[in-house]
């Protein structure tokens, strides 16, 4: 009976693809399987999925409808595909920037994901060829307390150089880490650019803050960008928090202060919240 019901999804999903292909010019129904695009700003470019998601449908997913031990293309009708604006790491493997199918072999206990560089393939997995990946790792699946109906794949845990792609599916999630190495790029932007006439003070400050390093000379660039335009309340703000991390209480909370005036000026609540914090927070230590 499970071989039947797996057999008769199988058939589904090849017959919406069949169906989506044989359509009347001018008529025009939903997908089975809608296509989705995700695009998210990443490190210094873009990192952009596209994919078509299928749904659950009562049946048994993965194990049945999608065979352990199998190439999946991980979605339905064509490739999955997943580009890179620039040079990443996925799961600690050098992947250099392109477009790339992406492809999985689901198990119980583990999943092998691939990054595979022939896209003229178009999730035909009967036609995988190994020689053709450009990356395979493995990792280790989550179970989910609350079943995803629809395929999904998200982007989570975003920072300046790293995320998560999650492949969402049923009670089962696959984490797939992603890193980019930017900040000798970022060193070295900030060092030409502070050589050049036009100098952007503000933004080689806030990530000097935000990324830990000289703090002084963020402090020489945060009080330019000051001298540049004295009413911009969230240069005021992060110079207030350079000199917080700086252990100059009494000059973090004047500068808090001027932030709470401007804000208000300009109807912003956001800032001037953040100014009370900071005075709040500095009130009482030297």
């Amino acid at each position: 009976m499970n071989k039947l019901i797996v057999l008769a999804g199988a058939v589904a999903l090849t017959l919406s693809t069949l169906l989506l292909q044989a359509q009347a010019p001018g008529l025009k129904t939903p997908a089975p399987s809608p296509s989705q695009t995700i695009k998210q700003a990443f490190a210094l470019g873009d990192l952009t999925v596209e994919y078509s998601r299928p749904s659950v449908k009562k049946r048994v997913v993965f194990g049945e409808l999608v065979p352990f031990g199998k190439v999946w293309r991980t979605g339905a009708n064509g490739t999955t595909k997943v580009t890179f604006a620039e040079d990443v790491k996925v799961e600690g493997k050098e992947v250099k920037a392109g477009t790339y199918g992406l492809y999985t072999i689901p198990n119980k206990d583990s999943w092998e994901v691939m990054l595979y560089s022939d896209l003229a393939l178009n999730g035909n997995v009967t036609s995988y060829k190994a020689e053709n990946e450009v990356l395979r790792v493995i990792v280790k699946p989550t179970a989910l307390t609350t079943s995803v109906e629809t395929f999904t794949i998200n982007l989570a845990d975003v920072t300046s150089s790293s995320l998560v792609l999650e492949i969402l599916w049923d009670k089962t999630r696959v984490p797939v880490k992603i890193t980019a190495e930017i900040d000798a790029k970022i060193m070295k932007n900030i060092e030409s650019t502070m050589a050049a006439d036009s100098r952007p003070y503000f933004q080689a400050a806030a990530y000097y803050l935000e990324n830990k390093k000289d703090l002084n000379q963020a402090l020489i660039w945060v009080n330019k960008a000051v001298e540049q335009n004295p009413k911009a309340f969230w240069v005021l703000m992060t110079k207030s928090r350079i000199e917080y991390e700086l252990k100059d209480n009494a000059s973090a909370a004047a500068s808090a202060e001027k932030v709470v005036v401007l804000a208000k000026e300009a109807n912003n609540e956001d800032y001037v919240k953040m100014g009370e914090k900071m005075i709040a927070d500095t009130k009482g230590k030297k």
